[in-house]
């Protein structure tokens, strides 16, 4: 596994990135969000994310793509990166049965992400709105979160009062507050 050592703060100091990556930095830099980003191979470990928010001084948050049974509602639930997800706690609180990951042709159409690459930036691509954000109440207490920049290489250290009062705010999003249980 390889992390960098490396942090970048702009899409200039990140130097070659692929489109999506190129895309998401490019509309932070515009609306004047900082971050700071780091490289390393894609995190698809606990120990590997557990790694990386040492190095990034952040923790990393879950972004669960969601959908219901019939593929007509669909769901971005962002939660602790430590928490189990129990589909049943969500479900009653949004009122919607047998919810399920999505698929990863409806991810690459609504978000422009593939699977491993999901999170909050995404959103930008759902131009339609299609996706419904959802916060478990836990991370609003965290000064700041890790995201992959629609690209699971790369993970930004972000503040969240930078995402609810910028990012979201430009993209006309308000997001859910639910409650989730913790074991």
């Amino acid at each position: 596994m390889h992390i960098g050592d490396t942090f970048f703060t702009s899409l200039a100091g990140r130097g070659a990135c692929e489109p999506t990556e190129e895309k998401c930095l490019a509309l932070l830099d515009s609306l004047g969000i900082p971050y700071e980003g780091l490289t390393h191979d894609p995190g698809d470990t606990i120990e590997i994310c557990e790694e990386i928010e040492k190095k990034l001084g952040a923790p990393i948050v879950k972004n669960l793509f969601l959908c219901n049974q019939q593929k007509t509602a669909f769901y971005l639930l962002v939660m602790p990166g430590s928490k189990v997800f129990k589909t049943k706690y969500l479900s009653k609180q949004i009122g919607s049965a047998r919810l399920s990951f999505a698929d990863p042709d409806s991810m690459e159409r609504l978000l422009g992400v593939r699977p491993g690459s999901v999170s909050i930036f995404g959103l930008a691509n759902d131009t339609g709105h299609a996706v419904k954000l959802i916060f478990d109440e836990e991370i609003l207490p965290l000064q700041t979160l890790g995201f992959h920049p629609c690209r699971n290489t790369s993970t930004l250290k972000v503040r969240l009062d930078d995402i609810t009062e910028i990012f979201l705010p430009k993209l006309g999003i308000t997001p859910a507050i639910v409650t989730l249980p913790t074991a």
